[in-house]
């Protein structure tokens, strides 16, 4: 039925994305190899390779990654429907990969970088200040009309805008839930890092939202999937950049913020603790030594010597 109302369009028709299904076959065989044969000869013996929690980490964020990728949302987005593009992009940059860095040992991430040149970069790179810098200056980019309007029309070059973006948002995520804990910032500062984060989408949010006319060539097309105008296509795209991003960063950063005080409230509740347990042992053993005390019959009468009934 959308077929015919778009004049013969199918937007529903299957496309197979091999390039996918290796990517995520491959990363899905790696992890697996490595839990299995590499882990237990990289952790102490006893200790799991991979905890409960990051496999379940793993499987979240391998499926969004081949939602996220493969038909039809990339289809849709990549032909039709910018805001799913925006949704794809969404996924891509701020849920796969904090999933997939949560999935991560440090012993993998380890084995991965190596000791190198690659090591080096990546504890340039994945500081603060280089990786948002990094992060947001792309994001900016890829939203120029002539990038856009290339990567819908050439799927190489799309794929290279993804990969790019993507890097990015590994470096951006590793301080904040990285497995290296050299380059993991205080859950403050990873308060304060996301809140800046969130600050930058919402200016081609707002840009896309307030608009007049088609703002991207190749989403201005007669086929108009389920009769969304390509105006109204764009609004909604900047209402998932500047709230939609926003939003999911703001439930992390009150997230941390719960955490983080439940953290402290522990740590002072233990100082405590600490500090008058000292008085609480001397006074515990003060009364110990009372009760230890056995009360002899010499002590009762002189007792009564010197303190006599009255007449």
């Amino acid at each position: 039925m959308i077929a015919q109302a778009a004049g013969g369009t199918d937007f529903w028709r299957w496309v197979p994305h091999p390039e996918v299904w290796l990517l995520v076959g491959g990363v899905i065989g790696l992890y697996v190899y490595g839990a299995r044969v590499i882990g237990p000869k990289a952790v102490p013996a006893g200790t799991p390779a991979v905890t409960a929690s990051q496999k379940r980490w793993f499987v979240f964020g391998i499926l969004m990654l081949w939602l996220a990728a493969d038909w039809p949302v990339h289809d849709i987005g990549e032909e039709y429907l910018y805001f799913v593009h925006m949704a794809q992009h969404t996924f891509l940059t701020f849920v796969i990969p904090p999933a997939l860095l949560l999935a991560t040992p440090e012993w993998l991430a380890r084995l991965v970088v190596g000791t190198g040149r690659a090591d080096r970069w990546l504890h340039k790179l994945a500081r603060p200040v280089p990786a948002a810098v990094l992060f947001n200056a792309l994001a900016l980019l890829i939203h120029w009309q002539t990038i856009v309007n290339n990567a819908s029309a050439n799927g190489l070059f799309h794929y290279g805008v993804h990969t790019a973006i993507v890097v990015a948002a590994f470096l951006l995520w590793i301080p904040v839930c990285g497995p290296f804990p050299e380059l993991r910032i205080s859950v403050p500062a990873q308060m304060l890092y996301l809140f800046l984060t969130s600050i930058v989408p919402t200016v081609p949010g707002a840009w896309l939202i307030f608009a007049q006319g088609a703002v991207y060539s190749a989403y201005d097309i007669p086929q108009r999937m389920f009769g969304i105008s390509v105006t109204t296509d764009q609004q909604v795209a900047g209402a998932i950049m500047k709230l939609g991003a926003g939003t999911y960063l703001w439930v992390i950063i009150t997230m941390l913020f719960f955490k983080w005080s439940a953290a402290q409230q522990r740590a002072d509740k233990a100082e405590r603790i600490a500090r008058h347990a000292p008085t609480l042992a001397a006074a515990a053993a003060s009364d110990d030594a009372a009760v230890g005390e056995e009360l002899t019959y010499e002590q009762v009468a002189e007792a009564f010597e010197k303190h006599p009934a009255p007449g």
